[in-house]
C-alpha cells in the first residue's frame, strides 16, 4: 500500500514548530509494511487543502492528515473535508461525552467552541480522542482511505496506536516488514561503508540497508521484508550476526539504546564504578552518565576542570606538565584521569581535553582536537581524536568517544 502524508498548519511553513508528526506516522506505516512515497506541508487554506487531497488521492491508497482540527478560526481542516466529501455536520455523543470529561478533571467549564469540536462529517468514522477535544476523521473513497488526526504529538500518536494502525494493518498488505538498527561507534560512515561493503553486497534482495550517520555514532538500519514478522526478523538477525564478526567492537547496541546506558548497565552488571574529569566538555560527559536511572550505583562523581588552576587545584595535574605540553595533551588528560582516580577511588576515570572551538586552534593542536584518557589502578591509556570545526558536535562526539572507551575497557575486564 502507498500512503501520503499531508500536514496542515502555517506554523510549520514558517517554521515556527517542527513537523515532528510526520516523521512519526511514516516510521509508524513504515513498520506496518505500508510505503509512504510523499510528505507535504501546506498553510490553512482550503484551496490549498483541496488541491493536495486531489493529488494524493491520484497517487496513494492512504492519505494521513495532521492539524487544523482545532476550535479556533484558523482550524478549518474539518470544514473544508466536510465539503470535499459532500458531508453535512452531525453532533457525535461519545465525543462530546470525552470533552465533558476531559475539562471537568481539569476543573474547567465547557465552551460552545468546545462543545462544537463534537461536531463530525455524517459519511466518515470517528475515531475516539481520549487525550484532547478534536475526534479524529477516517473517510473512505473508492477503495482508499483519508485518516484525520488532530495536530498535537501525544493526540495524534494515542490515535494512531488504539485506531489507525490497527485498522490499517489488517487492510491487504500480503508481506511484512521489520527492521532494526544497529549502532556503531568509533568510526566515520565514508570508512564503514568500505569495510563491510562485501557484505552489504551481497544482502539478499529482500533486505535493505540505510546508513543513517548522527555527530559521534553511525546507525545502521537493516529493513526486511517476509509473508510474516517473525521470518523478517529471522533474516535481519543472521545478516546482523554476519556483520558482528566483521565489525565487534564497533556495535555497542541496538534500537533507541544509548552509549550512556550500555555502559551503565555494564558497570552495574560488574558492580564496577567511574568517575570523570571534564574540560572541554565543560559537565556533559558527567550529565550523560547521571541521565540515566539509577546512575548512582555506579557514578562517583565529576570534576570539570575548565581553568588550568582548576586543573592542578582540583586533579592535581603539574603546573610542569601544563607548561611543557599544554592542557590539550596527552600528558595533561592523563594526569587528570589519574586525578580523578585518586579523588573519587573509583574503578575507572574518564578525562577529556580538547580545543573545542570555534577558536583557540594552532596549526599543532587545530579546532576538533581532543585527547581522552582512561585510568583504572595500575593503567592509564590515552587516545587522540581530531573531530572537527563545530563546537556543539566536537561535545557531543568527544562525549561519545569516551563512553566507548569505558565500555570496551568494561567489556574486556575480567
Amino acid at each position: 500500500m502507498i500512503a501520503e502524508i499531508i500536514s496542515i498548519g502555517d506554523e510549520l511553513l514558517i517554521g515556527q514548530v517542527i513537523n515532528t508528526n510526520a516523521s512519526r506516522i511514516a516510521q509508524q506505516l513504515h513498520d506496518i509494511g505500508i510505503s509512504v512515497r510523499h510528505i507535504r506541508a501546506i498553510p490553512d487554506d482550503s484551496q490549498e487543502i483541496r488541491s493536495a487531497l486531489d493529488e494524493a488521492f491520484a497517487r496513494a491508497e492512504v492519505i494521513l492528515v495532521t492539524g487544523g482540527l482545532g476550535p479556533t478560526k484558523d482550524d478549518i481542516t474539518k470544514h473544508t473535508l466536510c465539503e470535499y466529501f459532500g458531508s453535512s455536520l452531525i453532533f457525535h455523543e461519545p465525543s462530546h461525552a470525552l470533552i465533558k470529561k476531559l475539562f471537568a478533571s481539569r476543573g474547567l467549564e465547557e465552551t460552545e467552541l468546545n462543545r462544537k469540536q463534537a461536531e463530525i462529517p455524517d459519511n466518515c468514522t470517528p475515531l475516539l480522542n481520549h487525550h484532547g477535544t478534536a475526534p479524529g476523521l477516517w473517510f473512505e473513497k473508492e477503495g482508499k482511505i483519508l485518516v484525520s488526526l488532530p495536530g498535537v504529538p501525544y493526540e495524534m500518536e494515542a490515535m494512531m496506536q488504539q485506531d489507525v494502525l490497527p485498522r490499517l494493518s489488517i487492510r491487504g498488505n500480503d508481506q511484512v516488514v521489520a527492521h532494526k538498527t544497529v549502532l556503531t561507534q568509533g568510526i566515520g560512515e565514508s570508512f564503514l561503508t568500505v569495510m563491510i561493503r562485501e557484505w552489504e553486497d551481497n544482502l539478499p534482495p529482500h533486505v535493505k540497508l540505510a546508513y543513517l550517520p548522527q555527530p559521534g555514532i553511525v546507525r545502521l538500519r537493516l529493513t526486511a521484508f517476509a509473508d510474516t514478522r517473525e521470518k523478517a526478523m529471522e533474516e535481519i538477525d543472521r545478516q546482523i550476526e554476519t556483520l558482528r564478526g566483521l565489525i565487534p567492537d564497533m556495535i555497542f547496541g541496538f534500537g533507541n539504546d544509548t552509549l550512556e546506558e550500555i555502559a551503565g548497565r555494564m558497570l552495574k552488571e560488574k558492580k564496577l564504578t567511574v568517575c570523570t574529569a571534564e574540560s572541554c566538555t565543560g559537565g556533559y560527559l558527567a550529565h550523560l552518565i547521571t541521565s540515566v536511572p539509577g546512575a548512582s550505583e555506579y557514578f562517583l562523581g565529576s570534576v570539570v576542570a575548565y581553568a588550568n588552576q582548576a586543573k592542578i587545584d582540583l586533579l592535581g595535574v603539574s603546573d610542569v606538565t601544563l607548561k611543557q605540553h599544554g592542557a590539550v595533551s596527552e600528558a595533561t588528560v592523563k594526569a587528570m584521569a589519574e586525578g580523578a582516580l585518586k579523588r573519587f577511588g573509583a574503578d575507572y576515570a574518564l578525562a577529556v581535553s580538547g580545543v573545542a572551538g570555534p577558536d583557540g586552534g594552532t596549526p599543532e593542536k587545530p579546532v576538533g582536537t581532543v585527547w581522552i584518557a582512561l585510568a583504572a589502578p595500575g593503567k592509564t591509556e590515552a587516545q587522540k581524536f581530531r573531530f572537527g570545526e563545530h563546537r556543539g558536535r566536537n561535545i557531543r562526539r568527544a562525549t561519545l568517544s569516551a563512553l566507548n572507551m569505558l565500555r570496551l575497557a568494561v567489556l574486556d575486564s575480567r
